[in-house]
């Protein structure tokens, strides 16, 4: 499978951050009202840039001369990890929330999906059976959704004027990110599957003298 280039998941920042400055900053734009796009502004870069930091920490406990390291990091999965949180703000910069009665739906499925395909990929390598892959992206991907709409409740719901349809709302959300993640975790054991399938390949294989 071809590598993703280093400057993917950096043009992903660069987008992102640069939608939620105009969300801020810029006056008078009322589709970004009352959504914490402050809040966003500051946790977002630092979310997308958590997966890198703790492989980076991972890879420097195991390689004691790091150099050259990021020539072989996983910038792919780096890439799926960065994806939603750039597809959130593209689509309150495009109003696909109001637009498109269907956006939020597909949003949370989606979104998880990318999201724990990419941590599947990151952390899945070592996982026995293969059959547990499913497990562990699921269970990760449902404890994940349970902590985003904590957080969507705390930084705007509880004193929005969303808070009538808040439970009804958030029960699907939640249920829509968990079926994402139980197809990640699918995506992921297939992958996973193939690369040990290649590796035994390659490692029974007849070497020339």
């Amino acid at each position: 499978m071809k590598r993703v280039p280093w400057w993917v998941p950096v043009l992903v920042i660069a987008l992102t951050v640069g939608q939620l400055a105009v969300a801020e900053w810029a006056p008078g734009i009322e589709r970004f009202a009352d959504k914490a796009f402050g809040a966003r502004l500051i946790a977002y870069p630092l979310l997308m840039l958590l997966a890198p930091a703790i492989w980076w920490l991972a890879a420097r406990r195991r390689t004691p001369r790091p150099a050259g390291l990021w020539s072989t990091a996983p910038y792919g999965a780096f890439t799926l990890i960065m994806l939603p949180f750039l597809v959130d703000v593209t689509g309150n910069s495009l109003d696909l929330y109001d637009s498109l009665v269907w956006w939020d739906d597909f949003n949370h499925f989606f979104n998880w999906f990318l999201l724990l395909t990419g941590i599947g990929l990151l952390i899945c390598g070592p996982v026995r059976p293969r059959w547990a892959v499913v497990l562990v992206v699921c269970g990760l991907g449902a404890i994940l959704a349970i902590g985003w709409e904590l957080g969507e409740w705390w930084t705007f719901i509880r004193h929005g004027t969303e808070i009538e349809t808040a439970y009804e709302d958030t029960l699907g959300d939640e249920t829509l990110g968990t079926l994402g993640a139980l197809v990640a975790g699918l995506v992921v054991a297939r992958v996973q599957s193939s690369r040990d399938r290649i590796s035994t390949a390659r490692s029974s294989s007849p070497r020339g003298t």
